[in-house]
């Protein structure tokens, strides 16, 4: 996703900013502080300047601070008009082409014609505008199941709100996976460090500090201790004052680069690339159209009129109105199976994924881990191992993880530790680059000692020494080789282990991780994390669908490994995140292709095997849930998150979980496969029909010496036919379609065009063989019937004869019969009406419109459209006919598909 750059964010919101803070803050005694300003100040005089304090604001002051500054909410928050809805689906070309072929039908004398293409737009545009209403009201109740809040102090105690009411003046915690929820000045910080590419698209991280930082000569998204809405804590904790919110803050200053319409995707070039070539095609066809009427009928008015009509034939108008209705509805299916659809589009992007990449905890495994060993060096139980391990998770102040609960549920756990508590001193936060976490505490007797648990080989890496049965020895590189096999031992037993050492330390007022040396190693911890017992269904069900699933994780590669064989996916080797740093794309290139497992791995390198998997053509999704998949969510082609994920990864992801699970993901991509292949069918339906009544147009304007069809009964042929698509977002969808992933193929398109149109045509030239020599409308003197003589009489076009009235009743009967009937080849690969059939909606309104098309040229309206009663013998013709069309469709649908080339 392309970022606006740094200066643009600026230049937009700097300014935007101040404005804001200095309307909303009118009412209050002192002006909000502008951003420049709050990161020169002391924090004690800002948060007295902004009516606060350590303790927060009270409910009161928060409630009638709300009140002046509005929900913080920026774009989601804030529901377009019905106006500008209706204005950005208007902006479609295919309507604008529409809107366009009516005004030039009025200005040149034809109300009639101009009516019927404005109520098509008018359909078009009412149907879609009432789905997108549907789909904005459900979209908004199942963003409320995505429950994103902040830690702000109220009155003195820490709690959850919701990110929404938070207002300037409040007092916010920030921890590790956190969304920066406002524009914020830090009041004090510990080790933080922040991403800040929503605004400057920098994927680093940044460091932040609480000190005054007056400098003028810097943008401000660089003072240090600035914090801003849309950014993202890596590490290190946090306590800040919000300073603006929502529309007041430098991203709502640009909310409309930020938030607006999302990059094009893949399904979105398809939509564009398939509307673009029916507009060639009419570009191409439509003027020959004219000359060849015009020429041979010497009539360029009456060619003019037809060749507006055969525009508005070609054209898929009712393609928006049938994308947005599929996805709102298959976005409302999923919600059904526990998928909260965030973006559309990414709907079809899911259901043309081909390979998943996906974490291990929580997906293959029961995310339920078990502490089951505390040993020491020698592998002998050890409590001492257990409470040093306890007092690290109890008093870091990030996010526990599984691991963390698992040690602070241990049952020995109170047993570990004395009566006397200790107390916490300073912390040393974990980080995904040092991959371990300490804390320094002081013990009953007063002396001080730092404790840090992580990585095995993280913690080996820093320890000089370790400890046995109370007396310390040194560690000799020997021995440091047998701790690690050790390790090894346990991993490929498909333990999870960390590692836990300690070092005393002398007494003063704050430590880093300069302090993480010459440490003193106690021993581990292992832990048991069960693989689900749905993960090898699950992996067997999305392989069956086309989906292949390779497993990206920062942890151990051992015990990856042996939880993938376990769940039956092929797992002989990792490639490991330090090989990663050591390739060029092209190897790198091929070890995606060839490897399923990639363990220890950094954000970064998660971000690039994504990026190299889609260099080789993969649609790729990517399902995580920590801070360190923000990177590869944002590249992926479809991210996947969970409900309780922490922020920021929620809030890269296109699609939310409500459940951890495969199981849950392959019944999504059924579904997004499920709306593609209803969208496909009216591409497929509308341009094959629309290509072969093009050519049927051209080769009977070549030879007869009227127009084939007259102008308002091509419109009302094409309203009928329209109509009848209407119900196709509704259709069943047979198994066999959704096995595979569904890309968009222009390609398919094309050979499904160039084989289906002209067989469309075959039956059209069969039709007006037999209305011309069989039904004698090759003759000009032809009289109607003594019953039909009063009615040829009104007919809308009263210098037509009754050989071209009665032509073009026929074609118009036969055309619209055949193409509105043969949605029931194209919806299903097997036999129509056997192997599957389509919805009621979809069967009534097909059988509706044939029977309407039928009845109408016996109608009181068939003199208006200058359609006359047919004979009795054309209808055994027009069973004839239509029984021969399905057969021969139905061949060469069998042909296209054994060769798969749809």
């Amino acid at each position: 996703m392309h970022r606006p750059s740094f200066r643009l964010v600026m230049a937009a919101g700097r300014g935007h900013n101040e404005r804001m803070q200095e309307k909303a803050s009118g009412s209050l005694e002192d002006p909000l502080p502008s951003l420049a300003a709050a990161a020169a100040t002391e924090a004690s005089s800002l948060m007295e300047r902004m009516g606060t304090s350590l303790e927060g604001l009270t409910e009161a002051e928060a409630g009638a601070r709300l009140g002046r500054f509005g929900f913080n909410e920026v774009g989601e928050g804030e529901r377009r008009p019905w106006v500008r809805r209706v204005g950005r689906a208007a902006g479609n070309p295919l309507v604008l082409l529409l809107a366009g072929l009516a005004a030039v039908s009025f200005a040149t004398g034809d109300p009639e014609a101009g009516a019927v293409m404005l109520l098509m737009v008018a359909l078009g545009l009412g149907l879609r505008l009432v789905q997108e209403t549907k789909a904005a009201n459900a979209a908004g109740r199942l963003r409320a199941m995505i429950h994103v809040t902040a830690t702000v102090v109220r009155g003195g105690q820490r709690r959850e709100v919701p990110v929404r009411e938070l207002v300037p003046g409040d007092v916010v915690a920030l921890m590790p996976g956190d969304m920066v929820p406002g524009d914020a000045r830090l009041v004090s910080a510990k080790d933080l460090c922040v991403t800040q590419a929503s605004l400057t698209g920098e994927s680093l991280p940044v460091e932040k500090g609480d000190a005054p930082d007056p400098r003028g000569d810097v943008d401000l998204v660089q003072r240090t201790n600035l914090c801003f809405m849309g950014t993202s804590v890596e590490t290190g904790v946090a306590t800040a004052v919000i300073l603006a919110t929502g529309s007041g803050t430098h991203l709502g200053g640009v909310a409309q680069s930020l938030v607006g319409d999302e990059p094009e995707t893949a399904f979105d070039r398809g939509v564009r690339r398939f509307t673009w070539l029916m507009l060639r095609l009419m570009a191409v066809l439509v003027p020959l159209v004219l000359v060849v009427n015009g020429a041979t009928k010497h009539d360029w008015k009456e060619a003019f009129f037809f060749a507006l009509a055969v525009a508005v034939g070609l054209t898929p108008e009712m393609l928006p109105m049938i994308v947005s209705v599929c996805l709102s509805k298959g976005a409302l299916a999923m919600s059904g199976k526990k998928v909260i659809v965030k973006r559309l589009h990414s709907i079809q992007d899911l259901g043309a994924m081909d390979v998943l990449c996906t974490d291990k905890t929580g997906t293959l495994t029961q995310d339920r881990v078990i502490l089951e060993l505390h040993v020491d060096v020698f592998r002998r139980k050890s409590m001492e191992v257990l409470r040093d391990a306890y007092l690290v998770s109890h008093f870091q102040s990030g996010l526990r993880n599984v691991l963390d609960r698992a040690i602070l549920a241990h049952q020995d756990v109170h047993e570990a530790l004395p009566a006397i508590a200790f107390r916490k001193v300073d912390e040393i936060p974990f980080d995904f680059a040092r991959r371990m976490a300490s804390v320094v505490v002081e013990r009953p007797d007063g002396t001080r000692e730092l404790l840090s648990k992580g990585a095995p080989e993280s913690i080996l890496a820093r320890c000089a020494a370790f400890e046995s049965e109370g007396q310390v020895f040194p560690m000799d590189p020997i021995f440091k080789g047998d701790i690690q096999q050790q390790v090894n031992d346990l991993c490929g037993e498909g333990f999870r282990v960390l590692a836990v050492a300690s070092r005393a330390v002398d007494a003063r007022p704050a430590y880093s991780r300069v302090d993480e040396a010459e440490l003193v190693l106690t021993g581990y911890l292992a832990f048991l994390d069960p693989p689900k017992d749905s993960a090898r269904h699950a992996i067997d069900a999305l392989r069956r669908h086309g989906v292949r699933i390779k497993v990206l994780t920062g942890d151990n590669d051992l015990v990856t490994l042996k939880v993938c064989r376990e769940v039956g996916l092929p797992a002989t080797r990792a490639v490991l995140g330090h090989d990663i740093e050591g390739m060029s794309d092209a190897e790198l290139s091929v070890q995606v292709e060839a490897a399923d497992v990639f363990a220890r791995l950094l954000p970064s390198h998660k971000r690039r095997v994504v990026r190299a998997l889609q260099a080789r053509g993969h649609v790729v999704g990517f399902m995580g849930d920590g801070i360190n998949d923000a990177p590869a969510l944002r590249a992926a082609d479809v991210g996947i998150s969970v409900d309780n994920a922490t922020d920021v990864a929620r809030d890269s992801a296109d699609m939310v979980l409500l459940e951890k699970s495969l199981l849950v993901l392959d019944e999504g991509v059924t579904e997004g496969r499920k709306v593609f292949v209803n969208i496909l069918k009216y591409v497929r339906m509308g341009a094959s029909s629309s290509f072969g009544n093009m050519l049927s147009v051209l080769g009977a304007s070549a030879f007869l010496p009227f127009v084939p069809m007259a102008p308002i009964q091509v419109l009302a042929n094409n309203l009928l036919y329209d109509f009848s698509q209407v119900p196709i977002p509704t259709d069943h969808v047979t198994p066999g379609q959704v096995t595979q992933p569904r890309p968009w193929d222009l390609g398919n398109i094309q050979r499904f065009i160039l084989l289906l149109g002209p067989i469309s045509s075959m039956f059209d030239y069969a039709t007006f063989a037999v209305l011309w020599a069989g039904f004698g409308c090759n003759d000009a003197s032809l009289a109607p019937p003594p019953s039909l003589a009063s009615r040829f009489a009104g007919v809308a076009s009263p210098n037509d004869t009754y050989a071209a009235a009665l032509f073009h009743t026929g074609w118009f009967v036969e055309s619209l019969v055949t193409q509105t009937l043969i949605v029931h080849v194209i919806r299903t690969d097997g036999l129509p009406f056997v192997h599957s059939r389509a919805s009621w909606q979809l069967t009534w309104t097909t059988l509706g419109v044939m029977v309407l098309g039928a009845w109408l040229p016996a109608s009181p309206a068939g003199p208006f459209l200058g359609l006359v009663p047919l004979p009795p013998a054309f209808w055994p013709f027009l069973l004839v006919t239509v029984v021969a069309y399905l057969g021969l469709t139905q061949a060469a649908k069998a042909w296209l598909l054994r060769r798969s080339w749809i």
